[in-house]
């Protein structure tokens, strides 16, 4: 087995993702759960975007369209970017891999944070590739430390904003003075899965860097606010050269036809979103508050999920509310994150948390 692969994927722990709701309840002899451990979007997807899958069902004899063509015009316009400049990913998630295999090349590092999205270190170790890894301050990218680590051997940089899994936010001053310090030759990625979320009015103008003609890639998503994580659909902003260079390492029709429908749909319902975040607001101000009841320590968050630092062994935490049918993310020896979801769901998960500790 040792000379079947590389030592790096030897190595490499994958992705763990939560069992089906319907497995646990199963196992746990138990109904009725409310999974908050993956950031979706509780309200569910927009009406519109479910009726324009329907309209699609008779014809998914056909490959989609491998381009996205409608998909792409529609975000040219939402952004004022060129559609040469966009590309569509399986989820975002694929984008990090193809920048990964497009742009990192042999003896060329990565720079990210931690705690952050665990993609990024993934996709660079199946790559054989380094990864310099930069530690948070109270959560949140230490951009001046990310800045500091950048050497010759430097092709990437990573930033979530907001960050996963702490839901911090940089400013933009923050990512300005950042910018300011990167040389022109490294790319940064700027995976803004959540920023649909992110109502602070400092947060981060990423768009305005790649407007200025700087080597950016802006990934955001429709699997969060949008509601269509199961459709597996994402996409990056870019320079058209760069999206050039990724297009021929992406797969043909790796974006499948109803997710292209759903999505174009979807991008047309501002309410949905409006809605969404709303929710969201009003989900986060009451868990504020019942954490801060409990003493729990946390994160104010500008996403859509709370990370939360308890004062006991966050695997038998995690356990206990399983078996009170509520699912959360453990995400350290003694953090957790939940995600912020309907009222009902909130308050399941207060009870169940105040009457485990």
């Amino acid at each position: 087995m040792k000379n079947l692969t590389t030592e790096d994927i030897r190595t490499l722990s994958p992705y763990v993702p939560g069992k089906p709701v319907e497995e646990l309840e199963r196992e746990l002899g138990i109904t009725g759960s409310v999974k908050l451990a993956s950031n979706e979007n509780p309200l569910g997807p927009s009406p519109k975007a479910v009726e324009a899958m329907r309209g699609m069902l008779t014809g998914v004899n056909r490959y989609p369209d491998g381009a996205g063509h409608y998909l792409r015009a529609a975000l040219s316009k939402k952004y004022a970017h060129p559609i040469e400049g966009i590309i569509l990913g399986n989820g975002s998630n694929e984008l990090l891999e193809i920048i990964v295999r497009t742009f990192l090349l042999e003896g060329e590092e990565a720079v990210m944070a931690a705690p952050s999205f665990v993609v990024y270190k993934m996709a660079a170790q199946a790559s054989s590739r380094k990864s310099v890894v930069v530690p948070c301050v109270d959560g949140k990218h230490d951009l001046a430390a990310m800045a500091d680590a950048i050497n010759a051997n430097t092709k990437l940089v990573f930033i979530a904003n907001p960050n996963n899994p702490t839901g911090t936010m940089n400013t933009a001053a923050e990512f300005d003075a950042f910018m300011a310090r990167v040389p022109e030759d490294v790319i940064v990625v700027m995976d803004e899965a959540y920023f649909e979320y992110a109502t602070d009015p400092e947060y981060a103008d990423s768009l305005k860097h790649l407007k200025a003609g700087r080597r950016l890639v802006i990934l955001r998503t429709f699997s969060k606010a949008y509601g269509l994580a199961g459709l597996r659909i994402g996409y990056g902003l870019s320079t058209p050269e760069l999206v050039d260079l990724m297009n021929r390492v992406r797969q043909p029709f790796n974006t499948n036809m109803l997710a292209q429908a759903a999505a174009l749909a979807a991008l047309g319902d501002s309410a949905h979103i409006e809605n969404s975040v709303r929710v969201n607001e009003e989900g986060k101000k009451y868990l504020y508050a019942e954490l801060g009841r409990l003493g729990i320590k946390y994160i104010p968050t500008h996403a859509n999920f709370i990370y939360m630092e308890m004062d006991r062994a966050a695997g038998p935490l995690y356990d206990a509310l399983l078996k009170k049918g509520v699912i959360v993310r453990p995400m350290g020896p003694t953090q957790l994150r939940v995600t912020i979801g309907l009222m009902d769901e909130n308050r399941r998960f207060i009870n169940a948390l105040e009457t485990i500790i």
